[in-house]
This record gives C-alpha cells, structure tokens and sequence, in this order.
C-alpha cells in the first residue's frame, strides 16, 4: 500500500473524480447511515454561454469546502448544480455567429433562430459545468437543473400568474433602459456605466432662468423647469413660466426635492419621457410625458428640421440654432456616466415604452424586514448597505423582454419574453420542483447558505429573497457569504475580453486542483478583495508534495493493516513532551479550523492546518519520531500517534483539499476503513 514517490495530480485528480462520480455519494439520498440533519447550497448558476473563470473558482471552491465538511459531520447534504438560460447572452452569442454567415435573426425568423439557439446550447451549454468537475467540486449531478427545462419553466408560469392575480404585474408605458442593437428593454441591474468626456450646456429659458443640461437634444421634449424647494435664489419664480427655446412653447417652473441645487444652475429642464427621475417628478406633479427619441435612437414627433435625426445630429443642430439665437449662455467641459447595454455594450436610451412590470413597494419591504430582523445574515455585514439602499429606492422591475431566447409570457397573444432574473429569483426552491410539493423541497428548502459576488446582491440575492417569502413563506438561505472580487496582483479587476487576469483552467494544468483551490482560498481574508499571486498556487503544490512525502514516510513505518486509536485512548498512555505536544497542537488545529469555517474565515483556516502540518507534525513530530520507531519499545505507540495524526490531518485538509487526501486514505491500512475519505467522521476533539 505504499505510495509513488513523487506526487503527480495528472495521475490522481481524475481518477479520484471518477471514484468519487461512481460512488454516487454527492447524491445525498445514497449517503450512509441515518443523517437526521439536513445542510444544503445551491450552485449560483453561471450561464450557458460562459467557462470557468476566476470568480467563479473561487466561489465554488468555498462552497465545496463547507459541503465536503458538512458531508463529513454527518449532515445530509445536498449542493444543487444548474445552468441559466441567460436570455441576452445567450442570444447576443448566437447572433454573432449568424452575422458571420451574412445573417440576422429576423432573417431566420423566430422558430429558425430558436433552433439554432438549441443547438449552440447543446453543444457548449454544459462546459463550464465540466470544467467544475475538474476543480474537484462535489456537487450532486442527478439534481443538475436548467432554468428552460420543463419543471423549472412551470415554477415560472405559476409565480408570473401569481403576481399577475395579485395585481403586482402590470402592462404600463413608462421610461426604460431600452438597447438599440438588442432590440430590447433592460432592467437598471443590467446597464453598465461608461465614464466619459462630454459637455454641460448652460441653456436661457427667457425670460428669468437658466438650466444646465448634458443633453439639449431631449428639450424639444420638456414639460417643466424645476428647482429644490431649499433654494432661495428661485423662491420668487415657483409658479410663473418660462419659454420653452425653439419651441417657442409656455412651461411652468415647479420645485421638487429630488433637484440637487448644487448640479449647474440649480435649475433643471424636466424631460418625464427620457429621465427616469424626470419622469417620477413628472408623475408627481402630474405632467404629461412627451415622447420626441424612439426605439432607433431617432427624433421623433419634433418640428421637421429635427425630424429623423440621431440623437447626437439633433443636439449638433440645436447648439447651433441657439447660439444663432443667444440663447447658449456658455459650455463648460464635463465628465458623462453613460449607460451601456451590459451585453453588447451599446450605449442605451431611456425612452418610454409599453412593458410588463413588477410593482416593488411591498415586495421591498419583505426583502428589507428579513435582513432588518436577522433571518437573512449578510457575512460580511457591510454589504447589507448595498442591499438596503437598492431596495429602500426601488424602481418597478421592467419585466418583459423584446428578445426571443427565454421564457415567454405566460399571457395570451404576448411574443415578449421575461427577463433572465425573473426565473433566477426562483432558484433556491425551483431546483427542488416548486411548485409542487416535492420531498426534496420540504427537505432542503429554505438552504442554509449563499455564497456569491456583490454585484449581483440587488440582481440576484434581493430578488431571491422576495421571491421566496412570497411564494413559500420562508427565506430561501439563512447566510449570505458575499465572496471576495478577485483582483490581479495590481489590483485590476480581470477580466477575459480585456486580455487582464488568469485562466483557473491554465492553473490546473500547471498545478494541479487541489494546489489551485489551496492557491486560491490562501488569498481570503474577511472582507478584503483579493489580490490574486499564482506564487500561492506554487506553495499549494508544495504542500501538496509535503503531505504526499509525510504520508508515505508514515506508511512505509506501518507494516500491517492497524487500528487507528482515539485521541482519548493515547492521551491515556504514557507520553513524552513532544508526543503530549503534537496531540494537544491537533486538538487546538481541529478547534481554531471549525471556528473559522463556522465564521467564513476560509483563508485563516487553510493557514492555520498548513502550519500544523508542516511545522507542527513535519518539522518536528516526524523528526522526533524517527528515533523512536528505531526502538521496539517505543516504535508502536510511535506509530500509533503517526496513523492518528496522519488520518485526522487527512480529514481536515479534505475539504480544502480533496483529490490528494482521498488518493492517500485509499493507501491507509487501517481497520474500518470508511469506502471514502469524504464521507469520514469529522475529527472531534
């Protein structure tokens, strides 16, 4: 049963994977003897179009720590695996390829497109989930779920039909992001923000004020000037009216709160049809909306000259005209965050259209009570401020889709899709067959932890949140674990399309998994972003070579099959400093490593069972060791701390490190052996 001499994870990793898939033991209905408590996680679902990246390494590598431990304390556990249909993506990816064959969608028409969608889907929809098998993931595959499979699209139809009954879906006009190249509405959540170098146009509305504006082109639609009741400079002018440049056309002059008197003048032109915060002022004091962009990008329902211009000819000729006219007091040079299309990158426009909508008021205040009352815990806790301010400001959730991969509307005569997120919000208990009443719902629902990213807390956590108060009455997570961003070296954010980062996929084949995931977790400290050093992925796969090494020096020592003692049972023998040392060193590492993974504190415990392992038992318990097993009188009460040691240290690095501390339990020759090492006893002290 002894091992190669050198440790080569090419030869190991797939081949435990493969133990571990044949054992069907991540399936928690086949997991051996009666597991009364239940602990479950689902996989945040990357999309189809994606591969494994560096986020996405580390948020399941921390996930399988805390299931592979659990496992072993004898829980029930189960980690649901899937994949979102990713309605933009998905579709923006499958449109590309068909524009390089001189093709449109519109071309293909939609019954065409969508098989062609299909097809793409089949083809390269599973990769990424693959590539988690590879990182070691132990995640259960019979339960593997797809947000456009049959069951998962009738907890779609029920809960749009629920909010629909209930009055909270409604059809309305009213401003949205809405993608030019995509043909599509997007929620706030999907639009990215560009930073650039733009203008302010300080504009004379005759007689008495003067607005400040990033975009003239919009004033052929204004219905108001409006300025903060605070501030003192327009007390006087509230209530008389202003004429409307170019149009030539009377408006009044409002006070509102939502004006920041310290933007330019403190006087802003109100354009209801193509701001979002025009239009809530607008609403309130019941103006109307006059829509002059449409869905082109184009001038619509203006005075001929502007007729059919772009957005930026028309501004070009409205400058003009009002410098002709005086009425252009100055320009001052300003830095613009524009929208973009967080697929295609298009700049968007805010234009008014007919769409479906969720009304958030209430739904809001559920979400904020269970994180105000603690039933949902943010770890860190300051991310719960992001969480609170999205959702005490909550805008109606536009949910419809002009797009044709995704979920159709479940109403008569509706072409529109939902929005991606609509059928993410049913996650954590759509994975378990809600609506119906399954066995795995009543279960594994609400799950106990989640573990992702802060840019999708009010995307995705928020809306979980609502969603499963609403339909199943219960949170649907206890914890929410937001991972750290995972930075390079510098401190950018890496990212694919940009050239910028590292591919774990490189990592594994240079390292291994096992020195990759220990490389990884190394880095996380409680909420700190992390700055990723592959230097960290060479210790891992040192350490790696020194539990191998050890281990095979303890099992070249251990010449037939063994009994491995309990703690309490060599304590009662008569020891040596060194040997009450190394017990006591194991009983603190086993306690300090369930403190901190109790506490999230992932990179503090891979530090802490390294140090024990190598300096603690290596360094110098190994080392005192190789005298006494010299000694036929003291050799097998050596041995015996070695084995106990050994196998504890094996139990404790499993999570972090499962392939390497499998293939070695394989070679133990001790008496009861478990068939595997990841469904162990959890050492206790």
């Amino acid at each position: 049963m002894i091992l190669e001499k050198v440790y080569n994870p090419k030869k190991v990793e797939e081949k435990i994977y493969k133990l571990w898939e044949k054992s069907g033991l991540f399936n928690p209905d086949k997991l051996p003897g009666k597991r009364k408590k239940t602990f479950s996680i689902v996989l945040p679902p990357p999309n189809v179009t994606g591969s494994l990246h560096m986020g996405h390494a580390l948020n399941a590598t921390l996930q399988d720590i805390l299931i592979r431990k659990k496992r072993m304390e004898g829980f029930k556990t189960v980690w649901v695996p899937g994949t979102d249909h990713a309605g933009i993506a998905t579709q923006y990816v499958v449109e590309k390829k068909l524009k390089k064959e001189g093709k449109t969608r519109f071309d293909l028409g939609r019954e065409k497109f969508l098989k062609e969608v299909k097809k793409w889907v089949k083809k390269y929809g599973n990769i990424i989930l693959e590539q988690f098998k590879k990182l070691g993931c132990s995640l259960d595959w019979s339960r593997n779920r797809f947000t456009l499979d049959k069951n998962y699209s009738l907890a779609v139809k029920t809960a749009f039909l629920y909010f629909f009954k209930k009055g909270l879906i409604y059809r309305g006009k009213r401003p949205i992001n809405w993608c030019k190249r995509c043909k599509s509405a997007l929620s706030d959540l999907e639009v990215e923000r560009k930073e650039m170098n733009g203008f302010l146009y300080y504009i004379k509305y005759p007689p008495s004020i003067i607005v400040a504006t990033t975009r003239p082109e919009t004033m052929l639609g204004d219905v108001a000037v409006a300025v903060n009741p605070k501030d003192k400079r327009y007390k006087k002018l509230v209530g008389k009216k202003v004429i409307l440049p170019i149009l030539e056309k009377k408006i009044p002059i409002i006070k509102d709160y939502r004006v920041d008197p310290k933007f330019g003048t403190g006087a802003v032109k109100i354009t209801p049809a193509h701001d979002f915060v025009d239009y809530e002022i607008a609403k309130r004091h019941k103006l109307e909306m006059v829509e002059v962009i449409d869905e082109e990008g184009r001038m619509i329902n203006v005075p001929k000259e502007f007729e059919g211009l772009s957005t930026l000819e028309a501004r070009e000729k409205i400058v003009e005209i009002l410098k002709e006219k005086g009425g252009l007091v100055k320009i001052e040079p300003y830095k613009i965050s524009l929208p973009i299309c967080y697929r295609c990158k298009s700049i968007l426009e805010i234009i008014p259209s007919w769409q479906w909508f969720l009304r958030m008021e209430v739904l809001a205040k559920k979400a904020i009570k269970a994180v105000k009352t603690k039933k949902v815990k943010f770890v860190p806790k300051k991310y719960e401020k992001i969480y609170f301010d999205w959702l005490k400001n909550v805008r109606d959730w536009c949910l419809s889709r002009q797009i044709w991969w995704g979920h159709k509307i479940p109403l008569k005569g509706e072409k529109d899709v939902l929005d991606t997120w609509f059928s993410s919000a049913l996650w954590p208990f759509a994975v378990f067959g809600w609506p119906k009443k399954t066995k795995d719902l009543k279960k594994f629902y609400p799950t106990d932890v989640l573990i992702t990213g802060r840019d999708i807390i009010n995307l995705w956590v928020a809306r979980m949140i609502f969603c499963g108060l609403e339909f199943l009455k219960k949170e649907p997570f206890k914890i929410v674990f937001i991972n750290p961003t995972v930075l390079t070296k510098e401190g950018k954010r890496m990212s694919k399309s940009l050239g910028i980062g590292v591919d774990p996929l490189d990592l594994i084949e240079k390292y291994g998994a096992d020195a990759t995931r220990f490389g990884i977790v190394w880095h996380v400290k409680k909420g700190q972003d992390l700055r990723f050093d592959e230097a960290f992925c060479q210790t891992g796969r040192k350490f790696c070579n020194k539990i191998w090494n050890a281990s095979r020096f303890v099992l070249m020592q251990i010449k037939k099959e063994t009994k491995v003692p309990s703690l309490k049972e060599i304590e009662k023998m008569k020891l040596e400093r060194e040997e009450r040392e190394i017990l006591k060193d194991l009983k603190r590492t086993i306690k300090e490593t369930n403190k901190l993974l109790e506490n999230f504190e992932f990179g503090k415990a891979a530090e802490t069972l390294y140090h024990f392992f190598w300096h603690r038992f290596c360094d110098k318990y190994i080392e005192f060791s190789k005298e006494k097993l010299k000694n036929k009188k003291t050799r097998e009460k050596t041995e015996k701390i070695l084995i106990l040691v050994l196998l504890n240290s094996l139990k404790l690095l499993h999570p972090f490190l499962p392939h390497i501390t499998e293939a070695i339990y394989q070679k133990l020759p001790i008496k009861n052996k478990k068939k595997l090492l990841m469904i162990e006893n959890w050492p206790k002290t």
